[in-house]
Parts: structure tokens; C-alpha cells; sequence
């Protein structure tokens, strides 16, 4: 078993992020799975979440995905997603207005108004926010 996995995170527009990383922790369909080098493989549906890579130097890089697909494979992580931008880039101003939008159209009792789409809005922006809080944590702020 190698002591390092290939990591890949690709949203719509482009790459995130392509680097050597010791573990990786994303959000499965089924709750947070972590991967090591050397991991079964797997394709599964992420959530919307956080992606955490720790790169080989011990460091933790953090990354906001909007859902999307997870592959593993014992040497490579592919991170398939609509949306994806590191955590640190994330506009907590912007993820908070967008949140009480979304409250909002979930709440307003109307014919118009989508509420699965007002549902995953409301996901998104809370794990947006889930993201921010723990960058914050780990960086002791």
C-alpha cells in the first residue's frame, strides 16, 4: 500500500484542486466517509458539504461542494461536482443573504414556489456555512 493518494476535485467550470494527499474526507450520500490510500473502490452521490484533503505535509486543505459524485479508487480520488470552490473563498455576507432567501421562498405559502428547489437552496447555503464555521475553528478564530 502506497502512503499517498491522487486527489482530484472538478467542478462545471474547472479544476480545484489536483494534488498528493494523505487522507480525504468528503460527504457521502451517507454521511462523511474518509479515505486513506490504499481504499476499496467506490462511486457515490455526495451532499452538499465540506471536502477536507490532507496533503502530505500534514496540512488540511478545505473545500465547499455543492453535491455531485465521488469515485475512489485504491490510488486516485475523483471529485466530480456542479460547484466546488475552496472554503477559504467562500462569502459568508453572500452564503447569509442566500440563506434567508431561501427561508424565505420556503416559508411564503404560494403556487408559485418550487419547494423541493427552496429545499436544496437551504441545504446548500447551510452547509456553506457548516464549511466557514469549521475553517474558522481550525484556524482558532
Amino acid at each position: 500500500m502506497t502512503d499517498t493518494i491522487q486527489v482530484d476535485i472538478v467542478s462545471a467550470e474547472h479544476q480545484i484542486y489536483s494534488g498528493a494527499a494523505e487522507m480525504v474526507f468528503a460527504p457521502a450520500e451517507l454521511g462523511e466517509v474518509g479515505i486513506a490510500p490504499g481504499h476499496a473502490p467506490l462511486i457515490t452521490k455526495m451532499g452538499p458539504g465540506e471536502v477536507r484533503v490532507k496533503d502530505t505535509e500534514g496540512n488540511e486543505t478545505a473545500f465547499y461542494v455543492s453535491g455531485g459524485i465521488l469515485e475512489i479508487q485504491p490510488k486516485v480520488v475523483t471529485i466530480l461536482s456542479d460547484t466546488a470552490q475552496r472554503a477559504e473563498d467562500l462569502d459568508e455576507a453572500a452564503v447569509l443573504k442566500a440563506k434567508e432567501e431561501a427561508e424565505q421562498a420556503f416559508h411564503e405559502k404560494s403556487d408559485a414556489i418550487d419547494y423541493s428547489k427552496a429545499r436544496a437552496s437551504l441545504a446548500e447555503t447551510a452547509a456553506q456555512l457548516q464549511t466557514i464555521q469549521r475553517m474558522r475553528k481550525r484556524a482558532g478564530r
